[in-house]
């Protein structure tokens, strides 16, 4: 009898899931289009050639360079622009503002219908809204707008531009990409027209470095192209193209020529033994020759290096993260060398490990030595870590500090300016006075 039940509830069950299945089914459009439902989703995934698979990749490679030409053909050229810009002009709407140009959201509509179809993407209520200040009347300035289509224009070209050299496909460029586009650029840059062929391997490598350090701080060896153009590098080395830049812009433009030979015949400078590499020894006479020897001998055992020296490459990640102690990224590769317990932290011990090298330079150069409670009390009040006693990175650079904080702990001259920044200052006022007077 028992027997008997427990059958009669299975039977219940697979009743009751049989019900269930053909309600189901009748709910989803019947047995047969469920069954064959996933036909209609659309493919997602396209496997990339393999190695072996030389036509698939031509095929590839063929059809990128074909879609590419056709996003080109897509921009406005130069004669479009002038067309653009007369008809802006021609449907200015007064009162001007100032010297500038206005014109309202009527006229702005009419421009875009009269403009072309490659132009309809910029006449929209969003553009306008963007652009549109403190105009009384509600306008926008016209030559804010044509600067706006011009950029967007550039944007586009420099995309496309790059991603003729992303020989993935993937919308990254690796290194040797990079080195690619920046060499054949060369030539259409007046500002480097003085530099030898012989020199243009060097400053390949000294350009792409400064994209690599700031833009792969992973160093995953490949930079998203989206990355290369929202920052400002692609500007900087496009202004080389101005053959009437000032002597001020060329030296603080890590690009240009100039730029490029301080860093380079710095380089060789410290080469001594003249092997092409940088041993401890000759990187400590680096910039005012005041690094301590602590510090160096981290940069030797994080950096890669080649029997215990350095290259250039290597050599220009240690100057960017120098000459950039603000940054993100140079406080990122200088907190890894501070960071000798590898903890992801400074506590106490790592600031004292590092300063007793600075206290000892101090009394090599006849001077007393700071305590260092007093240093690392100042060090905690100046970053104000959220955790009392550890510095994260995240800290250093949350604190505006961080330049500060690592020149006091590595460099004996970055110390002796932030101790005497008091006297320092007072100098500079007083110079100030007298050159007032005069």
């Amino acid at each position: 009898c028992i027997w008997k039940y427990v059958l009669s509830d299975q039977e219940l069950k697979d009743e009751e899931m049989e019900l269930f299945t053909k309600y189901y089914l009748e709910w989803k459009g019947g047995r047969k289009n469920a069954s064959t439902s996933y036909m209609s989703i659309p493919r997602f995934y396209y496997r990339l050639p393999a190695e072996d698979e030389i036509l698939l990749q031509k095929l590839r490679e063929e059809s990128r360079a074909v879609f590419l030409q056709r996003k080109s053909r897509e921009l406005l050229d130069n004669e479009e622009l002038q067309n653009l810009w007369f008809l802006l002009d021609k449907h200015q709407t007064s009162p001007m503002m100032g010297d500038e140009a206005m014109i309202n959201y009527e006229s702005f509509l009419k421009v875009g219908e009269k403009a072309g179809s490659k132009c309809k993407q910029f006449f929209t209520a969003k553009v306008f809204a963007k652009l549109l200040h403190n105009d009384p009347y509600g306008r926008i300035s016209i030559m804010q707008f044509f600067n706006y289509v011009m950029r967007k224009v550039w944007l586009y070209q420099t995309r496309i531009g790059l991603s003729l050299y992303d020989v993935a496909g993937q919308g990254y460029l690796r290194e040797s990409d990079l080195e690619n586009y920046i060499l054949e650029l060369i030539p259409t840059l007046p500002q480097l027209d003085g530099l030898e062929k012989s020199f243009y391997s060097f400053y390949v490598c000294t350009a792409v470095r400064k994209f690599f350090f700031f833009l792969d701080p992973l160093r995953t060896g490949k930079i998203k192209i989206q990355d290369i153009l929202a920052c400002s590098f692609l500007d900087d080395l496009l202004e080389l193209r101005d053959e009437e830049l000032s002597k001020e812009s060329q030296e603080t433009n890590w690009f240009s020529a100039p730029s490029a030979l301080r860093v380079y015949g710095q380089y060789l400078n410290l080469d001594k033994d003249h092997n092409g590499m940088l041993s401890k020894e000759e990187l400590s006479r680096y910039g005012t020759g005041t690094l301590t020897n602590v510090f160096l001998d981290r940069v030797f055992q994080e950096c890669l290096t080649y029997d215990g020296e350095m290259d250039y490459k290597t050599y220009l990640d240690f100057v960017l993260a120098l000459e950039n102690r603000k940054e993100p990224a140079a406080l990122q590769y200088i907190f890894k060398l501070l960071d000798i317990e590898n903890k992801g932290y400074l506590n106490v011990f790592s600031l004292n490990y590092f300063f007793r090298a600075i206290q000892e330079q101090m009394k090599i150069h006849g001077q007393e030595p700071v305590s260092f409670q007093d240093v690392k009390d100042e060090i905690f009040d100046m970053v104000k870590p959220k955790d009392p006693y550890k510095i994260s990175l995240q800290d250093l650079i949350n604190s505006s500090q961080g330049d500060t904080v690592t020149s006091i702990l590595i460099d004996l001259n970055g110390f002796w300016t932030y101790e005497n920044r008091e006297v320092l200052v007072a100098s500079d006022n007083d110079n100030t006075t007298d050159l007032d007077d005069t």
